[in-house]
């Protein structure tokens, strides 16, 4: 979940390194730091604040070099504090910059303490880089390659030495890392929208790879040692995705760009065809007998409210799990499903990991919903349908989930499809709703000033409750999601009809109840369980369709969505969900793109 950036170059770098650490501060920023080779010694600044600071710091220090490395991190081993921060050096020998987490990092430090080496942080990072020095044979290359086999986890690095000052190698196994290649220069990211604006030749480094990168090679050895040749790709990562403009921040931009990118997930889709998941795709969707979804957090819920399409238009059974918990426990297989990966960056540790269990157990059909369509999930799926949804910053997903579940809905009306469960007037009229959802979305987002009034409210509370019924149950999970990121107000989500088994014992007036009403079949009943709310004193705040009869009263504050949308009604009801976490995050003074403790790409288990 941390931001890796390297070069070498024949140019000062260090604008370069400093740039691509901002383009990367949504994957962690408890600290911060860049290290660069300077006249024969290894030089650095570090910081526990933004990119920012450390630009400035780097500024009034005049660091400059051709070598060096940079990161910015997400806290796991020690806490975000100056000697923790990353680069970490061995014996002013060693630069080293590390994302993941090394397993067998205790009994690797014992070693090196008994070898006379010091330790000045509490992370597993230092372990690699006095692991490398003392193994240092001449060749960094080499040594890298050797000391990687030390390493039990999950790790991307990248590492250079004060004895080779034009040489930098990378390393990777569980965690992302990219090689972008220029013209008497080369570089190390986590990403390619770090490198935007200085190479658009990107290589993406393979399961166990090994790469050294000097000015005018770039050499590649497998897991085995072996010379590996990766395809260099171009990839447009344009930086002017990732500005700020007009907005106070991203998550706000974010939420406003939704039309569009549900138009941009859904541009070309001219009818239902298995073909737009993959050439592949029909012939393993007639076979299979059922779905699994394999997702966590935000994409979790994506996963639930597609349980809800899919076994209700296509009449497949479908399983979801949080794919951090399915792996480690005792599963049946079942050859014959569809595993469906849901994954915003397509480097979600936890959910790799849960798709090649599910492999390994030769469940083999395999399909991944993703946005970005050079990642890990999408080279290890069968199939794939790309999202669009444009680079996504603020660490609470918000257009990430929207075109996930526009995706989703489009998976289970070709699912029915093949099945032969979808007439040819059923697929006009879901196409005509799903061309619609832009406008739709667009007067959702117009009901923003009614939200705000309500979030001034919810700013005052430290509690929320959050209700749903059927298919807008994963909605109040999200919003209660939403809320708790961002705004560190404890928020749960139950269904409805379950208020009564347990959570009405918290209803209090002090008790704001988020129910999310849409005018479908179960909206009497759910009228029934807001009375048991009323009854208690709770104050219920109510996300009603225009005609579902529900009227603000004492202790009942009602927003009206502007139409009834039907089964595509989740993609609407939680776009005002995610504007009162917004705008209570706002109201409230949090940092509402960078949240403490979290990260946006979570690449550790």
């Amino acid at each position: 979940m941390c931001g890796i950036v390297g070069a070498v170059a024949q140019r000062n770098i260090t604008p370069i390194l400093l740039q691509g650490l901002k383009r990367l501060e949504y994957r962690g920023y408890d600290s911060c730091g860049v290290a660069l080779h300077v006249d024969g010694a290894l030089k650095r600044s570090r910081s526990t604040s933004r990119v920012a600071e450390l630009e400035a710091q780097v500024e009034k220090s005049g660091l400059a070099g051709f070598t060096g490395i940079a990161h910015t991190r997400w806290a796991t081993h020690g806490a975000p504090a100056s000697h923790n921060a990353h680069p970490h050096f061995s014996r002013e020998r060693i630069a080293l910059v590390h994302n993941g987490i090394i397993e067998n990092h205790d009994e690797l430090r014992a070693e090196l303490i008994a070898a006379g080496y010091v330790f000045e942080s509490q992370t597993d990072t230092e372990v690699i880089a006095h692991l490398v020095d003392q193994m240092y044979t001449g060749d960094l290359f080499e040594t890298v390659q050797q000391a990687v086999k030390r390493l039990h986890g999950a790790y991307a690095i990248a590492v250079f030495c004060r004895d080779e000052p034009h040489r930098v190698v990378g390393a990777r196994q569980g965690s992302p890392l990219i090689v972008g290649t220029g013209v008497g220069e080369n570089f190390l990211a986590s990403d390619a929208m770090a490198l935007a604006g200085v190479t658009d030749q990107i290589i993406y480094l393979e399961e166990g790879d090994v790469v050294d990168l000097q000015m005018q090679r770039c050499w590649i050895v497998d897991s085995n040692g072996k010379p590996a040749e990766r395809p260099v790709r171009t990839v447009h990562a344009h930086s002017g995705a990732a500005e700020l403009g007009p907005y106070r921040h991203y998550m706000q931009k974010e939420i406003f760009e939704q039309p569009r990118a549900i138009g941009d997930t859904l541009e070309g889709v001219t009818g239902i065809m298995p073909e737009l998941f993959g050439d592949k795709a029909y012939n393993i969707f007639k076979k299979i007998d059922s779905v699994l979804i394999l997702a966590c957090g935000t994409s979790y819920y994506a996963g639930l409210t597609a349980k809800y399409w899919i076994e209700s238009i296509a009449q497949i059974p479908v399983n979801v799990e949080i794919a951090s918990e399915y792996r480690y426990r005792d599963s049946v297989p079942n050859p014959n499903a569809l595993v469906v990966t849901i994954s915003q960056s397509g480097e979600t540790a936890d959910t790799l990991a849960a798709l090649k269990h599910a492999r390994s157990m030769d469940m083999v059909n395999t399909l991944t919903i993703c946005n970005v369509s050079t990642s890990a999930m999408v080279r290890e799926c069968e199939l794939a349908y790309i999202t669009r949804a444009g680079v996504e910053v603020g660490v609470a997903s918000t257009k990430a989930f929207t075109t996930q579940l526009a995706a989703l809905f489009l998976l289970a009306l070709t699912l029915a499809q093949v099945r032969g469960r979808l007439s040819d007037e059923q697929e006009a009229n879901c196409l005509k709703q799903m061309r619609h959802l832009p406008v739709a979305i667009g007067a959702v987002l117009a009901l923003e000033p009614q939200i705000i009034a309500w979030a001034e409210e919810f700013a005052r509370k430290e509690n929320a409750l959050f209700l749903g019924r059927g298919l807008h149950y994963p909605i109040a999970l999200e919003g209660a999601l939403k809320l708790k990121e961002i705004s560190y107000i404890h928020a749960e989500a139950y269904p409805a009809g379950e208020l009564k088994h347990g959570p009405l014992a918290l209803v209090t007036e002090e008790m704001p109840v988020v129910t999310v009403a849409p005018n479908d079949a179960l909206i009497e009943k759910l009228k029934s369980n807001m009375q048991e709310v009323r009854a208690r004193g709770g104050q219920l705040y109510v996300f009603a369709d225009a005609d579902s009869k529900i009227v603000s009263s004492e202790g009942l504050h009602v927003i009206r969505l502007p139409e009834h949308y039907g089964k595509l009604s989740p993609i609407l009801h939680v776009i005002p969900l995610q504007l009162l976490a917004y705008h209570t995050a706002l109201a409230r003074g949090t940092d509402v793109d960078k949240p403490r403790n979290l990260a946006k790409s979570v690449t550790v288990e």
